[in-house]
C-alpha cells in the first residue's frame, strides 16, 4: 500500500502523507472508505505511531480524511481534497514563474519549457524516472 523511501531527505509523515493524497485523488481509497488504524499503519511500515498521527493530522487538517471519535479516520469527498490540492499547487508554480522571470526568462520561454516539461512528464508517459530530478529541493 504504502512504501517508504529511506533515502528521501523529505521527513517520513510527509511521504506517507504524500502517498495517501495521491490514492485518494487518483480514487484508489474512495470517499468515506475507513483509513488503517493508526497502529496498524504503524506496525506495518515500522514506524513510530506518532510519525503516522502527524501524518493523518495534517491530512485532516488539508480536507483530505476526517475523523469520527470512537469510530477512526475516513477519506473525505475528492472534492474538496483536489480543491485544496490545486490551491497549493497554484501557489507553488506562481513562486516557480516569479522566481523564473526575476531570472530574466521571457514568459514565452517560460510557457515552452513547461510545455517541454509537460511533453516529458513520467505520469504522461508512464516513465519511472523518479531518480532524475530531485523533488525534495524546496529552494
Amino acid at each position: 500500500m504504502i512504501l517508504i523511501d529511506h533515502k528521501d531527505r523529505r521527513p517520513i509523515y510527509e511521504q506517507v502523507i504524500e502517498r495517501f493524497q495521491q490514492m485518494i485523488l487518483c480514487g484508489i481509497l474512495q470517499p468515506d472508505s475507513p483509513m488503517p488504524s493508526v497502529r496498524s499503519l504503524a506496525m506495518e511500515l515500522s514506524l513510530n505511531p506518532n510519525t503516522v498521527q502527524r501524518a493523518y493530522q495534517e491530512l485532516e487538517r488539508t480536507g483530505y480524511i476526517y475523523t469520527i471519535k470512537g469510530k477512526g479516520s475516513f477519506v473525505s469527498e475528492t472534492a474538496t481534497a483536489a480543491t485544496n490540492k490545486r490551491r497549493q499547487l497554484l501557489k507553488e508554480l506562481q513562486v516557480f514563474t516569479d522566481k523564473t522571470l526575476l531570472a530574466g526568462i521571457s514568459s514565452q520561454e517560460l510557457q515552452e519549457m513547461l510545455a517541454e516539461c509537460i511533453q516529458n512528464s513520467s505520469v504522461l508517459s508512464n516513465k519511472t524516472g523518479d531518480d532524475e530530478y530531485d523533488y525534495s529541493d524546496q529552494s
